[in-house]
């Protein structure tokens, strides 16, 4: 048996292939060269890698699932006991969470510079993250002093915006402290609230559930379709045929060398035609019963927390079950209204789908002038997504306090964001680091 080596040579350091062997593709119009086959087997590499990295985090979640269950319920008491706290002790508790995240990120800090000094002299540990590239085990960087020392640059920036931060907005710190002792008084009487997110939760997941199995079906309703194929002249090559009845047809004997072969796997009939438009209808669908979950979950927690607001005697003149009671009101008064604040986000956000796969489509394309349309477009609609949905939220809130339909209530809630626009930015996003600092520490603790 002969064996043979492809010609190889060396051109500034880089191996070079030096035949000019192509290969067929399968296809039949278009021949592959080496370079092609090569980037070919460094696009499957990355496939394989990443279905380790997959298999990797599978059998993590199967080894430690427990550990992450108790985690989870640790996460949940904690948060709980956190709720409970801030309706008695607001300001000492916010307070305090702030010097506690501020100390658990200095002894991050401190942590990344140990192990930093510990690896110091260690083989391998001075291995630079560009030269090991991705790998699927994460241990492997924990073992390189670069990775500690990036963990520990990012840390202390981190720090220096956060303490920057709560230096420049002290006093709005004030007025939000107030606000979450309130909301967190307000929690008190409607308990109920911390339980119906995960209705609300289940419901999205149904939606998903069902998208997916109606994508599944619409996917694999492709059946195979066979051509008439032949080597000479014929006027019947190209027609679909039925391999099981095709040697009693006309073809073969018009074209006795003619074959029934398989072509490709899909269909002809209109239904496989427009089969894409199904699955947009689909994806358009999913995207409209999501929001109007979420819509639907927004307007009932309003509602809750609106006749606790305006209840003169708390909690005299509320409802016995306020969460009940709004949902009831919800789904009784407001569908309409909901559907609608719900469609226009979905119609926005099924654009910025197509915009992903536009772009997607165009990666390969030279078209500098469209790529740059494309890319502002993706910037807008996002902007725009942003936008209806900061808008959305605070439309719900006056459809559950007043009564009024989307489009009343959007108006009012856009003009009285306007007439306090600075009180409201300031003060939501102060809110929200506030908040967000809970969660670190929360984390931080489990």
């Amino acid at each position: 048996t002969r064996r043979c080596f492809p010609a190889i040579n060396s051109k500034k350091g880089i191996i070079m292939v030096g035949n000019s062997t192509t290969f067929d593709d399968g296809r039949g119009d278009k021949q592959r060269n080496v370079t092609d086959l090569v980037e070919g087997a460094k696009k499957a590499n990355v496939v394989l890698e990443a279905r380790q990295v997959a298999m990797k985090i599978f059998e993590d979640y199967t080894v430690s699932w427990y550990w992450i269950i108790i985690g989870l319920v640790i996460a949940m008491v904690i948060s709980l006991i956190f709720v409970v706290l801030l309706r008695f002790l607001a300001g000492i508790m916010v307070w305090v969470m702030i010097v506690l995240v501020i100390a658990v990120m200095g002894y991050g800090i401190f942590h990344c510079y140990m192990e930093y000094a510990r690896l110091k002299g260690e083989a391998g540990s001075d291995v630079s993250l560009k030269d090991i590239g991705f790998q699927s085990d994460i241990r492997v960087y924990l073992h390189l002093r670069q990775t500690w020392l990036a963990f520990m640059i990012i840390l202390c920036i981190l720090e220096v915006i956060v303490i920057l931060l709560l230096i420049f907005l002290r006093k709005r710190i004030m007025i939000a402290i107030a606000l979450i002792k309130e909301a967190s008084r307000a929690i008190g009487h409607v308990m109920s609230s911390m339980v119906f997110p995960l209705f609300t939760f289940l419901l999205v997941c149904l939606c998903i559930a069902y998208w997916a199995i109606t994508a599944v079906f619409l996917s694999t309703s492709n059946e195979a379709v066979y051509k008439v194929f032949n080597e000479t002249q014929c006027e019947f090559a190209g027609n679909t045929c039925n391999p099981e009845t095709f040697n009693t047809t006309n073809v073969t004997r018009f074209c006795p060398d003619a074959t029934c072969q398989f072509a490709f796997y899909g269909g002809e009939t209109y239904y496989h035609k427009y089969l894409i438009v199904f699955q947009i209808y689909n994806a358009f669908m999913f995207l409209w019963l999501a929001n109007f979950v979420i819509a639907l979950g927004q307007v009932t927690l309003a509602g809750a927390f609106a006749s606790y607001y305006w209840a003169f005697k708390k909690p005299d003149d509320m409802p016995a079950f306020p969460i009940f009671s709004s949902l009831g009101r919800a789904l009784r008064y407001h569908t309409g209204s909901l559907a609608f604040g719900s469609l226009i986000l979905a119609i926005v956000q099924l654009i910025r789908i197509m915009l992903e796969y536009l772009d997607h489509k165009l990666k390969g394309a030279d078209n500098k002038c469209t790529r740059f349309l494309l890319c502002c477009l993706k910037c807008c609609f996002w902007c725009l997504e942003k936008f209806i949905k900061f808008l959305n939220r605070n439309a719900y809130i006056m459809i559950a306090i007043y009564g009024t339909n989307f489009c009343t209530s959007a108006r009012n809630a856009f003009f009285l964001l306007m007439r306090n626009i600075i009180r409201v930015a300031v003060l939501d996003k102060v809110t929200d680091f506030l908040l967000f600092l809970g969660k670190l520490l929360v984390v931080g603790c489990v």
